[in-house]
């Protein structure tokens, strides 16, 4: 553990005093010859975590706190609603568990394989191929997620993994990664990872997609009607349990239907789809009975 620190900081001050000469391709070079790579792209890939996910998780929890008035005119859903601190406390425990599944996960695929998972050359992607690589891994992402949060919404796997994540009805940033094992792998840390790896990108690509889908899934998960209302979108998956299934720009959701709009064509419920957690505990009720 100390070492893995000493290793973080160092690699942290190495790469902040060189980029702040403007020099980022030596840097990387630089970092390559005194670093593995293993340890380049794990160290890497969790600091980024903190700084796209856990921090602005603390900015959003913080604001009923430090701003009120400005956090009660844009909170989507009513006070009555919102986490209390033993949620929030309760939340925090599960996400850090599933963080560090994830990272368990990745140390043992890395002493199996002793190579990193993306491409670690020396010379960095020029823009074009970053915005052609991001491209795509976005669009391989919407389509993994919305089959496998599809999926985690059939009435046999829901009530047993999916309905952890379900158990806030107003979400909250942090309550993004709030998610069964099995869901945190196959809907949470699969989508992102994996198109990547596949198309073996740069590791600065992964780097820039994990950055925007952890700030993504922070702003959607929010409840704050912030970038144009992006928490609207999910705030009503977690509403109807049978709407918006994907990402918040709903390009499944609008091919198969279940985009949440005031129109009758999309009342007609999909078969695979559990209604609500209210209709599966009366299930249960009337089998007790």
């Amino acid at each position: 553990l100390h070492t893995s620190v000493s290793l973080e900081c160092n690699q942290t001050r190495y790469i902040s005093g060189m980029i702040a000469l403007g020099d980022v391709q030596p840097a990387w070079a630089g970092l390559l010859q005194t670093y593995s790579h293993v340890k380049i792209e794990f160290v890497g890939t969790n600091l980024l975590q903190l700084l796209t996910f856990y921090l602005p998780c603390i900015i959003y929890i913080s604001l009923p706190y430090l701003f009120p008035s400005f956090s009660s005119r844009h909170k989507i859903q009513p006070k009555d609603k919102q986490p209390s601190w033993d949620q929030i406390r309760h939340c925090t425990s599960i996400v850090l568990r599933n963080h560090l599944l994830t990272s368990t996960l990745q140390i043992i695929i890395f002493s199996i394989t002793n190579r990193p998972s993306y491409n670690m050359d020396a010379t960095l992607p020029s823009l074009a191929v970053m915005c052609r690589d991001f491209v795509l891994m976005y669009i391989a992402r919407e389509i993994s997620f919305y089959y496998a949060h599809r999926l985690l919404h059939h009435k046999l796997l829901y009530p047993h993994i999916h309905k952890v994540h379900h158990k806030f009805t107003a979400p909250m940033a942090l309550a993004a990664q709030y998610a069964h094992p099995i869901e945190q792998i196959i809907a949470n840390a699969l989508p992102v990872i994996l198109p990547g790896q596949i198309m073996k990108v740069h590791v600065f690509t992964f780097w820039a997609f994990l950055a925007w889908s952890l700030l993504e899934t922070t702003a959607t998960h929010s409840g704050y009607d912030f970038f144009s209302g992006m928490a609207r979108h999910h705030d009503k998956h977690h509403e109807t349990f049978i709407k918006n299934f994907g990402g918040c720009f709903g390009l499944l959701d609008r091919m198969h239907g279940t985009l949440a709009a005031p129109s009758s064509q999309q009342k007609r419920l999909a078969p695979l789809v559990v209604a609500s957690d209210d209709a599966h505990d009366a299930k249960k009720k009337t089998k007790a009975a």
